[in-house]
């Protein structure tokens, strides 16, 4: 490995989007030198040709080098298995969390590494000051909540230039540019990389999803069936039977061992307290008042946090309704990320 490092140097993670081409752009402009590197995260068809070339295209507009680099067998391990079996469990996962915590500044790092490479970038909207995470300029589209799990030690390498920019004006910025023209036109990507439309198309590619169970109440009575667990999450309000109900009825929680899944009306999802393993800090806390994300699109909820090791107990100011276990829990001080932990 190449020891000498340079701070003006930085390696752009590049997807063949716009964001990530502004970025490098960006970063140019401010006088580091740019290597690219595309990540082949999956094995969708047609996808990675298509992007990888654009980002080639970019690579020579700026006159850089733009890797490709094979993460597939990284990213199947660590992400898509981690997605089939968490479901699998009848819980929820968050594979963007756990991508970025393992590939994107997991083996990006070690790859920059690799290149003799200190800095590293990407086109999240967020900012970074390298001891904390901090919430971007756009509201709708910061990306903050979802790096909440990467390893402190990473984080003075971080350089995130659209954290600082709205979205609007990030294709305005691209729209300026005939190479980049199409770039700032083009449908934006999926949430989730390597789910097309449904997660269950996923999971049915592996096991039987279409398994007839019993519908259960909170004590454990049969009201009715479902089919089959793994097409539901907590708060899911149809797609299931309940014999005789006047009210509608919400999916409460899991029973995968039993294929069951639990329901009850809405005021039965009201979660005012929840539990948290996986503890993920930024800074060293036992106990704290902050403000906590249950979930991406939520608004965050003064709490109270007590940790013992690497578990915790969170006490809500304001009740959440349908918790949902295997999600990520992410706290903030004002715009700081202060840390994360996985609800359980």
């Amino acid at each position: 490995m190449n020891n000498t490092r340079s701070s003006k140097k930085v390696l752009v993670g590049m997807s063949g989007g716009v964001d990530s081409t502004v970025t490098a752009i960006l970063l140019q402009k401010e006088g580091y030198e740019v290597t690219g590197v595309y990540m082949k995260l999956h094995e969708k068809e047609g996808y990675h040709e298509e992007n990888y070339t654009k980002a080639k295209r970019v690579g020579e507009y700026l006159g850089i080098d733009v890797h490709f680099h094979d993460l597939s067998a990284d990213f199947k391990e660590e992400v898509y298995d981690y997605f089939v079996e968490t479901y699998k469990e009848g819980l929820t996962p968050n594979p963007c969390v756990m991508c970025n915590r393992t590939i994107k500044f997991g083996k990006m790092v070690e790859f920059a590494d690799s290149l003799g490479i200190e800095k590293i970038s990407t086109g999240h909207y967020l900012n970074c000051d390298g001891k904390f995470f901090y919430t971007a300029k756009d509201d709708a589209k910061d990306q903050s909540y979802f790096v909440a799990q990467v390893k402190k030690e990473v984080l003075p390498r971080l350089i995130f230039p659209l954290g600082a920019w709205l979205k609007e004006d990030v294709k305005a910025f691209a729209s300026g540019i005939p190479l980049l023209q199409d770039f700032a036109t083009q449908k934006e990507s999926s949430e989730i990389c390597f789910v097309e439309n449904d997660y269950t198309e996923i999971l049915e590619k592996h096991m039987d999803i279409d398994l007839v169970g019993d519908t259960v109440n909170a004590q454990g009575e049969v009201v009715g069936t479902h089919k089959g667990y793994m097409h539901y999450t907590i708060g899911k309000r149809r797609g299931f039977t309940v014999n005789g109900a006047h009210d509608p009825h919400f999916v409460l929680s899991i029973k995968p061992e039993k294929n069951q899944i639990v329901v009850g009306k809405r005021e039965e999802l009201e979660v005012n307290r929840f539990t948290i393993k996986q503890i993920n800090l930024f800074r060293d806390l036992e106990q704290f008042e902050a403000t906590v994300k249950v979930r991406y699109r939520t608004t965050a909820i003064p709490c109270k946090v007590t940790l013992n090791g690497n578990e915790g107990s969170v006490e809500l100011e304001a009740s959440v309704f349908g918790l949902a276990y295997g999600q990520v829990a992410v706290f903030y001080e004002g715009d700081k990320v202060l840390g994360s932990g996985v609800i359980c």
